[in-house]
């Protein structure tokens, strides 16, 4: 039934045919407005529906380039290789491995976790420190990279940085980060710079500063000496009477005999001291005395047994005599420091015994220079000697003088008469030829220097006449 019919059928008795027909067209025009606005809806609901899909588009265009752009700025390549620490963090993502090969076991990664370092991919336990092997998990907040090589910061601080061999610790840096240490420039050992204050004990013979736990033997007057220096340690008169032999033995190899009979007397500290104080002549410019040739007439306290080591490495019981000096020559005695080792005993009574050769064959009013040089030049000699005996070699070590067939006769080769040398102590005697050939003071230092080049270059006798006439090296 159409619109108009139910309008006419419901409405007979209220409304005329005109009205119904009015009313019926305002209705049929009513549902078409109605129709058009459900129509314009639908086209603007479509419309905002294109909007909005448009704008979710882009906007996820922008979330993926965002994405994009984060996760190129955190997998950037090491930084710049260098020989100082290289810090960064590595940063382990879920991402797909497209066919990412690790740069350690050069297998594919696959999907998980994986690092970016040094330009390569890594699975998180491939990438280890090259010292000690062990993975650098992501936990590590700093690690370093040099020569292309991983490391955890402190392995490679380990090598790097020194450790003070007295304290065992890391040497610490000063404000401008510069860390200041101490070495030994025979022994190279490093130490920090507050040990050579803070009243650490360093061996009075081969002037090594050993870790603290090290135990020193405590000389009377108060000098310590390591223990391996102890081990040939000469302690008394009579103990260094052989030694006084064998370097007469190589003075007369050198036709360098010294006629008299002069007295060698082991003594301590003060009474060397003491003796030096009462000398009238000679030249003394060393900080510490430890031999003197005495031409005075005194009378001298000489070490007559050798002492015991008692509680707490201390020495006890010596026994010392007066030894009354009497004038029978230029020369009355040679005096020696007590409780050193066998081989700078022997250098300084080699010192000693050219002084008093100088004097017994009338060398007169010679500059210190001149002869505290060549007294160095005799002394050095027969160190050399004597680790040429040790070394047990037909050729002289390489840091012996290339002239040295010009010092020594062959009987001096064959005047040792000590036993076989530890490996300390032929260091030890390396390290006192270093300490001749570097000494710094005029006398001893540039005179010793000189005179060598004088030996090598004219020989022994040649020098020494050349002494005797003029004062001088040639």
């Amino acid at each position: 039934m159409d619109l108009l019919a139910m309008v006419l059928e419901g409405s007979k008795a209220e409304l005329n045919e005109q009205q119904a027909i009015d009313y019926a067209i305002a209705l049929s025009l009513s549902e078409q407005d109605r129709k058009g606005k459900k129509s314009i809806d639908k086209q603007l609901a479509r419309a905002q529906t294109k909007e909005d899909e448009h704008i979710a588009k882009a906007q996820l265009e922008d979330d993926e380039q965002l994405a994009k752009a984060l996760q190129e700025s955190m997998y950037m390549e090491s930084p710049p290789r260098c020989e100082t620490e290289n810090i960064f963090q590595p940063y382990p993502f879920n991402f797909p491995s497209e066919c990412r090969i690790c740069a350690r076991c050069n297998t594919e990664i696959g999907h998980g976790e994986f690092l970016i370092c040094m330009g390569a991919d890594w699975h998180p336990e491939c990438f280890r420190c090259h010292a000690c092997s062990r993975p650098i998990t992501d936990g590590e907040v700093k690690f370093s990279i040099s020569d292309n090589r991983s490391y955890h910061k402190l392995c490679y601080k380990k090598p790097r940085h020194p450790r003070c061999e007295v304290c065992k610790n890391f040497i610490p840096a000063n404000s401008e980060g510069v860390i200041p240490y101490r070495e030994h420039r025979f022994w190279k050992n490093k130490y920090c710079p507050s040990h050579e204050h803070d009243g650490t004990p360093r061996c009075c013979s081969c002037e090594r500063m050993e870790p603290r736990d090290t135990r020193y033997l405590l000389l009377d007057d108060g000098r310590k000496l390591c223990l391996e220096c102890l081990d040939s340690a000469i302690m008394d008169t009579h103990e260094c009477q052989p030694l006084y032999l064998e370097i007469q033995e190589f003075y007369e190899g050198l036709n360098m005999k010294v006629e008299q009979q002069v007295p060698m007397l082991l003594v301590e500290r003060q009474a060397l001291n003491e003796a030096m104080e009462g000398e009238k002549n000679g030249h003394h410019q060393l900080s510490e005395i430890r031999g003197l040739c005495l031409s005075e007439v005194q009378t001298v306290p000489t070490i007559s047994r050798r002492p015991r080591i008692g509680a707490d490495y201390q020495f006890i019981g010596m026994r010392t005599e007066p030894y009354r000096l009497i004038r029978r020559c230029e020369v009355t005695a040679i005096l020696i420091l007590y409780g050193l080792p066998r081989l700078l005993t022997g250098v300084i009574l080699a010192h000693e015994m050219m002084h008093a050769w100088l004097k017994l064959k009338g060398y007169r009013n010679l500059s210190p220079e001149v002869e505290e040089g060549i007294c160095q030049v005799l002394a050095y000699m027969w160190l050399e000697s004597e680790l040429y005996t040790a070394s047990g070699s037909d050729v002289v070590s390489s840091t012996s003088s290339s002239s040295s067939s010009l010092y020594f006769s062959s009987s001096s080769f064959t005047s040792s008469k000590k036993g076989k040398r530890s490996d300390f102590e032929k260091r030890c005697g390396e390290f006192f030829k270093h300490h001749i050939e570097l000494d710094a003071s005029p006398a001893y230092g540039d005179g010793f220097r000189t005179g060598r080049q004088a030996v090598d270059k004219y020989g022994l006798k040649n020098t020494l006449d050349h002494i005797r006439l003029t004062g001088s090296f040639p």
